[in-house]
This record gives C-alpha cells, sequence and structure tokens, in this order.
C-alpha cells in the first residue's frame, strides 16, 4: 500500500490519498492520470488492470484500488 500512496501522490501532492474516498466522484483523477496509474500499477504489481475493472468504484479510493491490485494478484 505504501509504494501505491507513493505514486498517488507523485500525480497529486496535496491530495490525502489515506482519508478521500472521492477521487473520480471529485474529478480530482481525471482521465490522462488513470491512464498512468494503471501504466504505474502492471509495472510495480505485474498486474493487468483489463478495461473490465476501470470502473469508478476502483478508482475512488487509495483502499479501493489496492484492494483491486490484490485481487488480480491472486488471479
Amino acid at each position: 500500500m505504501d509504494r501505491l500512496l507513493e505514486i498517488l501522490s507523485d500525480l497529486h501532492p496535496e491530495i490525502d490519498f489515506e482519508e478521500c474516498t472521492t477521487l473520480i466522484d471529485d474529478g480530482i483523477l481525471d482521465s490522462f492520470d488513470i491512464v498512468s496509474l494503471i501504466s504505474e500499477i502492471n509495472e510495480e504489481y505485474d498486474v493487468v488492470i483489463s478495461a473490465e475493472y476501470i470502473v469508478p468504484e476502483n478508482f475512488n479510493s487509495a483502499e479501493a484500488l489496492y484492494a483491486l491490485i490484490e485481487k488480480l494478484e491472486e488471479e
């Protein structure tokens, strides 16, 4: 989770990603951010986030995103 928080903080250092649960709903992360995140996560965690998982619920918080990563690592 620490590495994911670093990746997110690199995108938006002004956001407290440990507390924020509305990253998509509030427009904090835009489509470019999502593409960048997916690329970095694929590289860092050696998982592939396919189109079916690119939904707001999976990107609204660091916790949700980390849960997705853990799920993909198990597959």
